[in-house]
């Protein structure tokens, strides 16, 4: 049996398994979920919310920015609280000052520390009692907790409509007065809330950790960090260490295979270009103008956090709210990434087989006005819903969903799913032919399929939940997207694209081409298909779900702790022959991806992806530093490295600005680096630490985040975002102005 074919049995093996296991505990997910009551009442009798209203109250949430106006149970936002920590700690200290005022005529905080103790012991006693009774669907309060519920109703519609009091407080949370507009809505969202943050301090049947496994940490509501994320947080360093051991002997044991010789002129001189490859010119038109929107969007995002309600003194948030702004900087950075990785397939489909299918071009420019509505139609929806002008069916269907990196619309995400599958159709159908030809590329062509496939499938997961489905179920769903699409299969695409072109232009052997895709894909999806579970440790989710999230989200990262091998490979390779000099940036740009790989997916997932550290850090700006580094770092380079190399081969005979590519690289680099380093992680590691000392509560408070200090931390961000911001537009420059460069002279061709 040939090494191909072991490989390819190995890898339907293990996405088989892998998924087997993901659905198993789907399900399990499903049966465990904290319970939707019908009705919440008191001991007496008194009716504090209906079921449907805390339904209704979810998609409230949801119409005002959801997921990008704080977070619930860690997800989301950072300028704003988690509303789970923030409800449960103010519910906390209204109780207990309540009963220190009728036993001891006094505030809770002027007790002795033995009575405090006793207090703090009968808080936790009632609050963590689980009180669902499911015959009849009600969950059962003392009339002490429902005159909490009354107070905190109050405060937070205070916070949301327009109560003066708390200007200065909507401020620092980067919420514009008169969010919610309607007071029955703000009524069914704090129904909303209190259900999200009982689910967080009540006990699962049988147990004694909450739904949420304890989280969020808060001493004084008895929500501490359990044996179990010792545990597994031990087992996960464990079975890195071990991966990382594998992984070395692997490479010490491989023999480097004789390399190609290298083709005296660049092989893409040769190719043919069809009306449907020069037709994807637009696509990156699109993507560099995304890019400068995005910038934008990601530039008044930032700004936010130290001036909560304008940008420079001009009141912006009256007509573009933060959870707008971020909404959209968030949204586009997808969308630009995904588009630049689209229009690549359709470049090489064609490519390929030297010759376009009947009506490819009419495809082509057909997919790119549906992608321009999707883009411009969903984020005018997302407007509308966020500033509060549509019902909440129409929201969930045209405006925002409130689930960060699936905001967009129900319809919206229906007309996304049908256009990638109309992309499947771009890509299949110039490749059949090869693929039935039996050329020595077919293993390789078939993986690229493979990965084509995937990324039009596996967004549908983003279909699965409705409207008032319930959070952890919705968080299930949401993370397939989040990282099987985005993290996971995107990947895949990306390794397949990569080594396609390397073997197009003649410097890597196909059968070792193949060979290294296959192994890497099964390698990087042993871990990373239930690594997804990292994701989902305190969602509501069964023990079971940390401890294989723990394991398996280990094991992503140990190819990634090698990856200075591929960097080295990639170095050498800009140096193989004279004519590789037009492609210098290109492959720097996937040194860059290798890097960032390495430092944003690797050292800086990491640091978070542990069950210990998740619990302390998870909502916190540790999570944006893995965000920025990897989503950016990773696949925003490569987009940026493909749109090059398609761009090398469009206009063959252009002389490059390489000055201008040369700044841009490095400062898009440098500025990303430095925004982290000087900015976003030194502010999430003093959160940490106040998360660990104090509680979650306190590290996302305003009282914490408004320190002078941490206001000098905001603003030192401008120094890399400008310098980074400053690159991408150059870059930009560079893409819409490469058209009008001069030709290479006829003489100084290199060849």
């Amino acid at each position: 049996m040939s090494k191909e074919r072991k490989l390819w049995i190995s890898f339907i093996v293990m996405v088989t398994v892998s998924f087997a296991i993901l659905g198993y505990y789907g399900f399990e997910i499903y049966q465990k979920a904290p319970p939707m009551p019908k009705q919440i009442v008191t001991t007496e009798g008194e009716v504090v919310f209906e079921g449907q209203d805390l339904k209704d109250g979810q998609n409230v949430w949801q119409s005002m920015g959801g997921q990008e106006v704080g977070s619930i149970w860690g997800h989301g936002a950072y300028t704003a609280p988690d509303w789970t920590a923030d409800w449960l700690h103010r519910e906390a200290l209204f109780i207990l000052n309540e009963w220190a005022k009728a036993e001891e005529n006094a505030n809770y905080e002027e007790l002795s520390s033995e009575k405090q103790a006793g207090l703090e012991r009968r808080l936790q006693e009632e609050l963590r009692e689980n009180t669902y009774n499911e015959a009849d669907g009600t969950i059962t309060i003392s009339p002490m907790r429902a005159k909490a519920v009354a107070h905190l109703s109050d405060y937070y519609k205070g916070l949301f409509m327009d109560n003066p009091e708390l200007s200065e407080l909507r401020n620092n949370y980067a919420i514009p007065k008169n969010s919610i507009k309607d007071e029955k809505r703000m009524q069914q969202m704090n129904g909303f809330f209190f259900w999200a943050s009982w689910a967080a301090v009540t006990e699962r049947p049988g147990s004694d950790v909450t739904y949420t496994h304890n989280w969020p940490p808060d001493e004084l509501i008895g929500n501490k960090a359990t044996g179990d994320l010792l545990l597994w947080t031990g087992f996960s360093i464990i079975l890195l260490l071990f991966g990382i051991g594998m992984m070395v002997f692997y490479y010490a044991k491989m023999k480097k295979e004789e390399e190609p010789e290298k083709p005296v002129e660049d092989p893409l001189l040769r190719q043919a270009i069809t009306p449907s490859m020069l037709a994807v010119k637009k696509y990156f038109w699109i993507v560099s103008l995304l890019i400068l929107i995005q910038v934008t969007f990601g530039v008044i995002t930032a700004h936010y956090g130290v001036e909560g309600h304008g940008f420079y003194g001009f009141n912006l948030a009256e007509i573009l709210p933060y959870s707008i702004s971020r909404t959209w900087h968030v949204q586009l950075g997808i969308l630009w990434i995904a588009t630049a990785w689209l229009g690549t397939g359709l470049y090489i489909a064609p490519a390929v087989s030297g010759s376009d299918p009947k009506f490819q071009k009419f495809g082509v420019n057909f997919l790119f006005t549906c992608l321009l509505i999707i883009v411009f139609g969903s984020m005018i929806g997302q407007w509308f819903g966020i500033m509060q002008k549509l019902g909440l069916a129409e929201n969930f269907w045209f405006g925002h969903q409130g689930y960060e990196y699936v905001d967009l619309g129900r319809f919206w995400q229906i007309f996304l799913l049908v256009g990638l599958f109309v992309w499947l159709a771009l890509m299949v159908r110039p490749l059949i032919p090869v693929i039935r030809s039996k050329t020595p590329e077919r293993n390789l062509l078939i993986m690229f399929l493979v990965s084509s496939a995937a990324i039009a499938l596996f967004y549908a997961a983003g279909l699965m939940w409705g409207r008032q489905t319930n959070l952890a179920i919705a968080e299930y769903w949401r993370w397939w997207v989040v990282h099987l699409w985005v993290e996971g299969f995107f990947e895949v695409f990306a390794t397949v694209v990569s080594s396609f072109l390397f073997v197009r232009l003649g410097l890597l052997r196909t059968k070792t081409a193949t060979l290294s895709v296959l192994l890497a894909t099964i390698i990087f999806l042993s871990g990373g298909i239930l690594g997804t579970f990292h994701h989902l440790y305190f969602s509501g989710t069964p023990t079971a779900v940390m401890a294989i999230g723990a394991t398996f989200s280990a094991l992503e990262v140990v190819p990634l702790v090698l990856i200075g091998y591929e960097v080295y490979e990639n170095y050498e390779i800009s140096k193989a022959t004279k004519w590789l000099k037009d492609y210098k940036w290109p492959i720097y740009c996937l040194i860059s991806v290798a890097f960032w790989n390495f430092l944003g997916a690797g050292i800086f997932g990491f640091i978070i992806n542990p069950p210990i550290a998740l619990y302390y850090m998870q909502g916190l700006n540790t999570t944006a530093v893995h965000a920025h580094t990897a989503l950016f770092g990773v696949y925003g380079m490569l987009g940026i490295g493909l749109m090059l190399f398609v761009l090398r081969s469009l206009y063959r005979v252009k002389v490059w600005n390489n000055k201008l590519l040369s700044f841009s690289f490095w400062s898009i680099n440098i500025g990303l680096l430095l925004m982290v380093l000087l900015s976003v992680l030194p502010i999430g590691l003093l959160q940490t630490i106040a998360s660990v000392n104090e509680g979650m509560w306190y590290a996302r408070s305003a009282e914490f985040m408004q320190q002078p200090g941490m206001d000098t931390l905001r603003w030192l961000r401008t120094i890399g975002d400008t310098i980074f911001a400053v690159g991408l537009v150059a870059f930009v420059w560079f893409a819409f102005t490469i058209h009008k460069s001069e030709e290479i002279p006829q003489d100084k061709k290199i060849s």
